[in-house]
């Protein structure tokens, strides 16, 4: 086992959920040597053709981390350890939320700008006109040009913005990706939307934390609206342009808003949560032109987080 390999107790959590056959009736490669492969370039960042032999063909690693990007396999693999950590009682449900910019770098750019179109006879199905069978098979619906890769300008550069809600004991319990200029505040709701933690026996999945923490870029009316809607206790504090406002408007200013100092300083939890995700190279660097493969390799890492936390 190398450094950074799946150890033995990993394996055995996710070995029951793993396909168990390959495509049109094949035979999938080894499934733990190929994880491990993908596990090294999201730790490592380098290029896929540069991976090590012992992960055999890196086409077969790159393929196999695009597939499951493209399907969701890494999302169910998340959601299932998820489920069995929240039926163990170990979710902290006070739930942090807050984002990240990540710098795109220069191989991330180039992406086609139009979507898919339908194979012509002979080649396989979802593979894009006249390329490889290794490039865009099976791509979701969506995406070209910047925006929809999520690529934009920012204070930062060229860059991809990270939005997470974590739980209280810094793992992320939600990934959504827009491009870098894109604000923090609107994205409040799409990330609560995407906190979905399945349970082990008969029940509909857990959607709503206890508390929400967030900083000032998320205080709007908007937002606390959804959150009362929801039912959904929440400590933001407010702008001081904000209690401004209210105050000249006199009683026909909102209600001020309550706000716990001791309990807002939890709201850390997402912040090394961040930490924790930019410590795979390849997370915090974007490599891949694609939107889909870069969250599934986020996706990835948040995996890894749950699992050796």
């Amino acid at each position: 086992m190398g450094r950074g390999d799946l150890t033995n107790a990993e394996w055995e959590r996710l070995e029951s959920f793993l396909p168990r056959g390959g495509t049109r009736g094949g035979r999938w490669s080894d499934h733990r040597r190929v994880i491990n492969g993908v596990l090294y370039r999201v730790r490592t960042g380098v290029q896929w053709r540069d991976l090590p032999e012992r992960f055999g063909p890196w086409e077969t690693v790159y393929k196999r981390h695009r597939r499951w990007s493209a399907d969701g396999t890494w999302t169910m693999l998340l959601s299932r350890i998820q489920a069995a950590e929240d039926a163990a009682g170990r979710i902290g449900w006070d739930v942090s939320v807050d984002s990240t910019a990540v710098r795109a770098h220069q191989h991330a750019a180039g992406a086609r700008k139009t979507p898919a179109r339908g194979p012509p006879k002979g080649e396989p199905p979802g593979d894009e006109p006249g390329r490889s069978s290794a490039a865009e098979t099976r791509r979701p619906a969506g995406g070209g040009g910047l925006l929809g890769e999520c690529l934009g300008r920012s204070r930062g550069g060229f860059t991809t913005k990270i939005h997470l809600a974590a739980d209280g004991r810094c793992r992320p319990l939600a990934l959504v990706l827009t491009p870098g200029h894109h604000g923090d505040g609107p994205q409040l709701r799409h990330v609560l939307e995407k906190v979905r933690v399945p349970r082990t026996g008969a029940g509909r999945p857990r959607t709503r934390p206890d508390h929400v923490l967030a900083d000032k870029a998320y205080t709007s009316r908007k937002n606390r609206g959804y959150l009362r809607r929801r039912g959904i206790r929440h400590t933001i504090p407010e702008r001081l342009d904000q209690q401004r406002h209210r105050k000249n408007r006199g009683s026909r200013g909102d209600r001020p808003t309550g706000f716990d100092s001791e309990r807002y300083k939890k709201r850390n939890t997402v912040e090394r949560a961040i930490n924790r995700l930019k410590g795979f190279r390849a997370v915090a660097t974007r490599y891949e032109k694609r939107a889909y493969i870069y969250l599934g390799t986020v996706t990835l890492a948040a995996l890894v987080i749950w699992l050796r936390t």
